[in-house]
């Protein structure tokens, strides 16, 4: 029995479809749209360190132990003072991929110790469209969240606004929000600004220094650090697995040599690890004759310090990675195993 030429025509296109379709679903993807998956470290204790941005960032990679670091915080990166755009950062791929590779998140760190002050004309004129530019830039370079660190009088009227502002678009792209904290404007930051951060880094250092000659000493003791921890948990309500607390990888000198030597008047753990090696587990080195004291955190407090963090907070911040030793003094391998032997 022979089909009618409709019903024959109309099974060909069918099977014709039907096998199209198949040879399609068996194509391999297209290289060109295939993202890799991010799979962040496990985050039962947060190390956080800072690098500059810089021109040499791609070559400071090699420097830092990625093992050892669940965040990398790239510090600086700011809008242009007028317009507040962002200027393309190429490099940030390569950190990006580098990090995302050993499951460490990156953040842009915006603002610095030194005062931004052009961030009052942008947060009070122009916020909505410089909330927009960080959240592309965010995009752009698929970076992991926005680190804020406004000090001093940069923390305004419009600090919480901005705060709140970006944290729903960041919300929305899962992304993080956090902020760097500073003792000294801690009242500045409001109860709602301060709730919609993931989680703070709490600078308790720079206590005193080369600005204050007047005042000489230690400027980063573990009694700063626990009252620190105190003040942000038990009277600003803040869990303690949001506490991540600052050390210093450098110190300051105070007295006639430091105020006559710049190289110095503030050195990295480095510089005093490789000269000074006999001083690497305390934490000062006095220079004879009247020249004065040189003062930083040696190995025992900055083991001291991240046992605190584990009892009392979540985690260690470190300001910064390329001040560390690569060698048996290193102060970055000191936390990951201080940390990892105080959570078994």
């Amino acid at each position: 029995m022979k089909l009618p030429f409709y019903l024959f025509f109309t099974l060909m296109v069918c099977l014709f479809a039907c096998k199209k379709q198949k040879k399609e679903e068996v194509l391999p993807p297209r290289e060109d749209v295939v993202e890799e998956t991010f799979l962040p470290k496990k985050q039962d204790f947060k190390v956080v360190g800072y690098i500059w941005s810089r021109a040499s960032i791609v070559d400071d990679l090699a420097k830092v132990d990625f093992d050892k670091i669940t965040h990398l915080n790239i510090a600086f990166i700011n809008p242009d003072p007028a317009s507040a755009t962002f200027a393309d950062m190429p490099a940030l791929n390569t950190v990006v991929k580098t990090a995302h590779q050993k499951g460490v998140y990156v953040m842009l760190s915006c603002g610095g110790g030194s005062p931004q002050r052009y961030y009052t004309d942008l947060l009070n004129t122009k916020r909505p469209a410089l909330v927009k530019n960080f959240i592309d830039f965010v995009d752009k370079y698929k970076l992991d969240g926005i680190d804020v660190d406004l000090e001093g009088d940069d923390i305004d009227a419009n600090y919480e606004a901005f705060i709140t502002e970006l944290r729903t678009p960041l919300t929305e792209r899962k992304k993080l929000l956090t902020s760097a904290v500073a003792w000294w404007t801690r009242a500045r930051v409001t109860d709602k600004a301060l709730k919609s951060f993931d989680f703070i880094n709490i600078m308790a250092y720079d206590a005193t220094g080369r600005w204050d000659l007047t005042n000489p000493g230690q400027h980063s003791t573990f009694a700063y650090a626990v009252q620190h921890l105190n003040y942000w948990h038990s009277q600003r309500g803040l869990d303690k697995k949001k506490l991540v607390l600052g050390v210093p990888f450098y110190g300051y000198g105070f007295g006639t040599l430091f105020n006559s030597s710049a190289s110095l008047a503030q050195m990295s753990w480095q510089t005093v690890q490789q000269n000074y090696s006999d001083w690497v587990n305390v934490d000062e080195i006095p220079f004879p004759n009247n020249g004065g004291t040189f003062y930083y955190n040696g190995k025992n407090t900055i083991k001291a310090k991240t046992e605190l963090a584990v009892k009392d907070g979540g985690g260690i911040m470190i300001w910064q990675l390329l001040y560390d030793s690569t060698n048996s003094h290193s102060l970055l391998t000191l936390i990951d195993k201080t940390h990892r032997e105080a959570t078994k």
